[in-house]
């Protein structure tokens, strides 16, 4: 969610972890089994599931410029990565400022049993410029893996680690009270952490989807970009037990980046 914001205001990206070989992607897809309701007995108490959807307006100032565009939280599908059952999330985000234009797609597959990160992925197309990646994260051996670049792997910083994306879903599964701070080393990348989240204040708040009761909640990342020390970045969460993402306000740089709930899909209950 942060990379590829920071590309879209046009300066150096962040807390890079929202993705792969297409070819790998699909043949994990296409296999993955089915999920039983015995396994899902077993999976975490979480406020989401498969086919909860979020859409976003996202608003850019840079001095005089603005530019315009849209991101989308989903949880697309449950499957198995290395065996274990994951919610699959996807985050995307499309805009531009002038003449630079992004999409960037990332996905995460958080563990439904532990709710920590099995796989990261990013693609992400900008204006001269394009990646594809996926990492593995393989916590009996304390690595990240590049699947497509076998080279690019290094040590996981925790045996429950998050990315870019799963951080946002698991802040929803704590209870955000005023006045708590989380302060944990789960970022994969040693370098991105302590990742620290206080909650700050609660306030009414109305966007395109509504009007709610919110948490403010300021996530700190030890990285440069829109969750860095110095980036003032807050998040507004619905003040109930789904702890709904509402609004996403940050500084960088001369920059400011405004997100702001548009609509809202609530998935079937089983």
């Amino acid at each position: 969610m942060l990379r590829l914001i920071l590309r879209l205001l046009h300066v150096t990206p962040l807390f890079a972890a929202l993705m792969l070989a297409p070819s790998v992607a699909q043949s994990q897809r296409a296999s993955a089994a089915r999920i039983s309701d015995r396994e899902r007995a077993g999976f975490a108490s979480v406020p989401f599931g498969v086919g909860e959807t979020f859409s976003f307006r996202l608003q850019v100032k840079w001095g005089f410029v603005s530019g315009n565009g849209t991101a989308s939280l989903v949880v697309e599908d449950m499957e198995r990565i290395n065996g274990h059952p994951a919610y699959r999330l996807g985050f995307r985000t499309k805009g531009g400022i002038a003449m630079f234009g992004v999409d960037d797609m990332q996905r995460s597959w958080l563990d439904a049993r532990t709710l920590f990160a099995r796989r990261f992925e990013q693609k992400l197309k900008q204006t001269g410029y394009s990646r594809d990646k996926t990492y593995d994260f393989l916590p009996q051996q304390m690595q990240y893996v590049n699947i497509a670049n076998a080279a690019d792997t290094g040590p996981l910083a925790s045996a429950s680690p998050l990315d870019d994306v799963s951080f946002i879903y698991f802040i929803r599964t704590l209870p955000l009270k005023v006045g708590d701070v989380y302060t944990a080393s789960r970022y994969f990348k040693t370098d991105g952490n302590p990742v620290t989240v206080r909650v700050v204040r609660s306030e009414r708040i109305t966007v395109p989807a509504g009007s709610f009761n919110a948490v403010v909640v300021q996530p700190i990342i030890r990285t440069k970009g829109l969750f860095s020390e110095g980036g003032a970045a807050e998040v507004w969460f619905s003040d109930d037990a789904r702890h709904i993402p509402l609004k996403v306000r940050a500084k960088v740089s001369i920059a400011t980046l405004t997100m702001e709930l548009q609509s809202i899909v609530v998935p079937a209950r089983r």
